[in-house]
């Protein structure tokens, strides 16, 4: 633990116990003297950047979706309406924080050669955050292009403790089919182009690598079986640490703490139900892995937010499953197979089901949206300070089509985006031409191109309200 010397603690701040290390979320007592809070904001630095990536598409992008505006709003701009069945409904709540970007490809997914045909599925993860098209190769010369992610953590997260954070909720087995090695099937994050980054899934493995818990799997393995959780190994440093800091730290701080705790007790509250003997609807699971896809996914989402607070990283990335996944939802109300329903065949009723289970997996994101809000940080939320990227590279899955993606930015960027709006692009546009304007907006003010992006996609509303599909027509994008 840093001393304090009646100036300032530093950002860097840990409690340390044995095998166990705790960064602490920004308190008052870090702020130099004189320094006004506002400071770290206007930073382009302290943009927080979260892309999560949705496989398989949406059944708003088939014809049938598209004319039901079963994704798209209804209107474009400013306060923009949905339909009855938008799966955009359950962020109704967060619509201030949501720019919605439609009719945008990613043609980058799309076979350039004969031989590439039918590896639509082995290809799209790869091209998400790349916007680059992955060498079709089985070895060891894979090659796409370097992820967005990577781009914002190699100029801003080099002196975090974890550049960046890369997370997944399905394993890396299968993949690797149609001549293409399953990395690109399996990793959304690449730091240059032929050198993929791995995902955890395993809620325990990303707590432990978090929180420093043991220093090898055999000492993790024996401090939990000695069941001292992680706030027991540095209780004499928080103790210290408490009677140094005002009033209002010492509640920030006891938060964090109590956050942190409960979050190690929901992991093992699964790992003592997965270890009983009973039958599992994922035998194949590490015990600390839910078998429910919710619950799984808000177990990543508190990590996520945990890792933001306390300033571990400020990039991460995470995936939501697997293109060729057969996993059943039930709390989406349909008992079919993900991939299966996903080839709707443009049967009215199986685009409405698989509908049904995109709109369960989407809503999956209040979830987080609502713990970024309520993480208040210099009298902001995170969820002003984040920018979220959550889209798919593909569209239609019935055809493995790339047209007409969906994508949502979620959160304000520190000012970067005025959410409550929807931008429609004009025919043809690349999703890259979106990312480049993020980006820039995000600090990379040199990034002219990425990808295949043929210039940039305005994210702010149109100057007259006559349509934004009409405003970027007449501009271009360029």
């Amino acid at each position: 633990m840093n001393i304090i010397t009646g100036k300032h603690l530093d950002r860097r701040t840990f409690l340390r116990g044995v095998g166990a290390s705790v960064a602490l979320p920004m308190l008052d007592a870090m702020v130099p003297a004189g320094r006004a809070w506002a400071d770290e904001t206007v930073d382009p630095g302290s943009t927080r950047l979260i892309c999560v990536e949705e496989v398989m598409g949406t059944a708003g992008s088939s014809p049938l979706g598209q004319e039901l505006n079963l994704f798209e709003p209804l209107t474009t701009g400013k306060n923009f309406q949905l339909s009855g069945e938008s799966q955009l409904k359950p962020l109704e709540g967060f619509r201030d924080y949501l720019t919605v970007i439609t009719n945008t490809d990613c043609q980058m997914a799309e076979a350039w050669a004969p031989q590439e045909i039918g590896g639509g599925h082995d290809r799209t993860t790869a091209v998400f955050l790349t916007q680059a098209h992955p060498k079709q190769t089985q070895g060891l010369d894979i090659y796409v292009g370097r992820s967005l992610d990577q781009l914002h953590a190699q100029r801003y997260g080099q002196g975090l403790p974890l550049p960046s954070l890369q997370l997944d909720v399905e394993s890396d087995s299968g993949g690797g089919s149609n001549g293409y090695h399953s990395y690109y099937s399996h990793r959304m994050s690449w730091a240059s182009p032929n050198e993929p980054l791995p995902a955890i899934n395993n809620p325990r493995v990303a707590f432990d690598l978090m929180f420093g818990a043991g220093f090898n799997p055999e000492d993790r393995a024996a401090r939990r079986v000695t069941r001292r959780s992680l706030l027991d190994r540095i209780a004499s440093e928080i103790s210290r640490m408490r009677t140094s800091l005002g009033a209002s730290d010492r509640m920030a701080m006891d938060s964090f703490l109590t956050n942190v705790r409960e979050l190690e007790r929901r992991i093992e509250l699964v790992e003592a139900r997965n270890s009983t003997g009973e039958e599992r609807a994922m035998p194949e699971a590490p015990i600390s892995v839910p078998d429910s896809w919710i619950e799984h996914t808000r177990l990543m989402f508190d990590l996520q937010v945990l890792a933001l607070e306390s300033d571990l990283t400020r990039v991460i990335t995470f995936k939501t499953g697997r293109d060729l996944s057969n996993r059943i939802f039930p709390e989406s109300g349909v008992l079919k197979a993900f991939h299966a329903t996903s080839h709707h065949s443009n049967v009215p009723d199986v685009i409405y089901e698989y509908h049904q289970i995109n709109t369960h997996r989407l809503s999956a994101m209040a979830y987080l949206l609502e713990k970024l809000r309520d993480s208040n940080e210099a009298g902001t939320s995170l969820l002003d300070k984040t920018a979220i990227i959550w889209g798919s590279g593909m569209g239609d899955p019935n055809i493995h089509s790339n047209m007409h993606c969906p994508l949502i930015l979620m959160g304000k960027a520190n000012g970067a985006l005025e959410g409550n709006l929807h931008i429609k692009a004009p025919e043809g546009t690349p999703m890259a031409n979106a990312f480049v304007s993020l980006l820039n907006a995000m600090g990379h003010e040199d990034l002219h191109s990425f990808g295949d992006s043929s210039g940039r996609l305005p994210l702010t509303s149109p100057a007259h309200s006559s349509g934004l599909a009409a405003s970027i027509s007449s501009t271009g994008v360029g």
